[in-house]
């Protein structure tokens, strides 16, 4: 009865008021207060305010009942644990509608495609409602009103390229057709290509954008110019043939060589810098999604990847998205320090499964390239700066495995500082030099020039095998999991955590198929772990044979993948939800229509 009589009585309170205020002349034109007003955004603050808004839909959370993880840039779930990189992790009955999307059993109505579809899309709205504020407001310079424009055309680039690498049909919605108020501007079909519609997005940013910015977290002109690229060699292939379509990669070719060309990048001395906190915006990133952790609930800090962290303190929580025995495998060497292209996964890098912590255990000896130490935390090597792996650090490891992910881990120094511990402001190095690199050299290939693309791979290779950037060995001290100390050499040097074996491609290929065979493994042993392995096979025509191959030996280490396959000309992209379809209605019919494959 308190809680009755107290709002009742608040009621009454708010009635008196508004009969009081509605006896001044202004009541009826009286802006709204406490709420949201397109009236008060349309000025140049408003419109900044607007834009910053847009960026903030770049890390893909934020919006209302969605977990973070759906819709996360990092692409964990959609490129990475549907590769044959990493497994759902943690244990069976966690986040089972992952464990749909790891078998390859896409379903429309799946909460995580359907909010991945929220996410972006709500990206691509606010860009719109910047672009049409703006249209609405006189006090802008020029150069500024150029500059707004530039970089929401850029960031409704990225939404729309997000969107298409994920499904086969998705609409393509401009600033021309959004309105704020009407819900209909949004109901727009998914009946064409919008591939010309996501390059004409970046291309008018590039040839706005400056080619410095003041304020980290803003994009270049060379920014565009490589998602103008990456457009491109998502287009250079047929998709169910594999074959090349050097029309496009001679596009792309000519971006490429323009950004390597300028002299504005060079790849950083040690590896990994791309996934320190401390090193963030270095002379190597050319587009980071910005994190932080300054925010009382920490909701700009990287919480669509807080589920992907080890089992163990100081995270807790929750150890998904483990890497595979197969990603593992992929960084042996032969004796002169190549990748083993073709026998890679005939034997087993040695691993603690079915091992306590405290039971002994000798590390694998062979050669090893070292930036598998930099992308997988393994038994006995160092985790980051905090303690050597083990056991303690896997949810089950029965399930999915002894293995953890590491990059996106921020270090010590950046560790629980505030809220949640598994939030940090380690950016995700989104665009970066050595993927300009790499896709130069797949383009160089298709287009007959093998010596050019073996100097660039051997670029992003001798980086790798400074011996500064290799983790250095640390052995268990007796206080706590947490003491450990590093072992030096006789000069006082770090010695290397493992047999670090690597070498650059010294002899000219013998012809493309090697040397595609080359590029590509190259790519996949760069960006481990970071999202983009299962995009990849896809542009490149061949998820169905590499995939159904992992799915054959890792359903023998892994029971739940047993039996489960990809299905060519179906698996390559996710259904569109059945929700957008639901809510697409418009004078009676759907706007939006299923991918056939579905």
């Amino acid at each position: 009865m308190k809680f009755k009589i107290l709002k009742y009585g608040i009621l009454a309170t708010i009635l008196a008021g508004l009969v009081l205020v509605a006896c001044n002349d202004d009541f009826l034109t009286r802006e709204p207060q406490g709420q949201y007003s397109p009236a008060a955004l349309k000025t140049l603050d408003g419109v900044e305010g607007l834009l910053i808004g847009a960026y903030a839909m770049l890390d893909g959370q934020g919006l209302d009942g969605q977990d973070a993880w759906n819709n996360d840039i990092q692409n964990w779930v959609f490129g990475g644990l549907t590769s044959d990189d990493a497994y759902k992790g943690t244990d069976a009955g966690d986040q089972p509608e992952q464990s749909f999307l790891e078998r390859y059993d896409f379903q429309p109505t799946s909460v995580h495609i359907t909010n991945k579809w929220r996410g972006l899309f709500k990206g691509v709205a606010r860009t719109n409602d910047v672009l049409n504020t703006l249209k609405e407001v006189e006090a802008v310079s020029d150069s500024r009103r150029a500059q707004i424009v530039a970089e929401a055309r850029f960031l409704r680039g990225i939404f729309h390229f997000e969107a298409r690498k994920m499904w086969k049909l998705i609409p393509y919605i401009d600033d021309e057709t959004y309105e704020l108020n009407d819900l209909s501007s949004t109901k727009v079909p998914n009946d064409k290509e919008v591939w010309p519609m996501i390059e004409a997005d970046f291309e008018a940013a590039m040839n706005a954008l400056p080619e410095t910015q003041a304020e980290v977290g803003r994009p270049t002109k060379y920014a565009a110019m490589a998602f103008l690229a990456k457009a491109y060699m998502y287009q250079g292939w047929d998709q169910s043939s594999g074959a090349a379509n050097t029309a496009t990669l001679q596009k792309a070719k000519a971006i490429l060589d323009q950004i390597v060309n300028s002299g504005k990048y060079e790849l950083t001395e040690k590896y990994e810098d791309n996934f320190r906190i401390a090193t963030r915006n270095n002379k190597e990133s050319i587009f980071e999604v910005q994190y932080a952790v300054s925010s009382a609930s920490g909701d700009a800090a990287t919480a669509g990847v807080g589920l992907a962290h080890p089992y163990i303190d100081p995270w807790g929580c929750c150890g998904f998205y483990q890497p595979s025995q197969n990603l593992v495998n992929a960084f042996k060497t032969s004796a002169d320090g190549l990748p083993l292209l073709d026998t890679f996964n005939d034997t087993d890098v040695k691993n603690d499964q079915g091992l306590t912590y405290s039971d002994p255990f000798e590390p694998y000896t062979g050669p090893l390239d070292p930036r598998l130490d930099h992308t997988v935390g393994r038994r006995g090597i160092l985790f980051i700066d905090f303690k050597i792996h083990g056991s303690d650090f896997i949810r089950d490891q029965s399930y999915a495995g002894p293995y953890s992910p590491k990059k996106h881990i921020a270090e010590r120094a950046g560790f629980g500082i505030n809220g949640w511990g598994n939030l940090s402001s380690n950016n995700y190095r989104i665009m970066r030099y050595s993927m300009i690199l790499l896709w130069l050299a797949e383009c160089e290939v298709e287009l007959g020039n093998l010596e050019r693309a073996r100097e660039l791979v051997n670029i992003v290779r001798a980086r790798a095998a400074n011996p500064a950037g290799f983790v250095p060995k640390a052995i268990q001290g007796a206080a706590s999991r947490d003491d450990y100390s590093i072992v030096l050499d006789e000069d006082g040097q770090p010695l290397p955590a493992a047999n670090y074996v690597i070498g650059t491609y010294d002899s000219p290929w013998a012809n493309a198929e090697t040397a595609r065979k080359a590029v590509r493994f190259e790519t996949r042993l760069e960006f481990g772990m970071e999202g983009h392995r299962f995009f990849d096979l896809v542009r490149w025509g061949i998820a169905a044979d590499v995939l159904n191959d992992y799915l054959s030996v890792e359903g023998t280490k892994r029971t739940y993948l047993t039996g489960a396959s990809f299905d060519k000309g179906k698996n390559e992209y996710y259904p569109v939800p059945q929700n957008a379809i639901d809510r697409s209605a418009l004078n009676g019919s759907n706007t939006l229509q299923q991918d056939p494959a579905y």
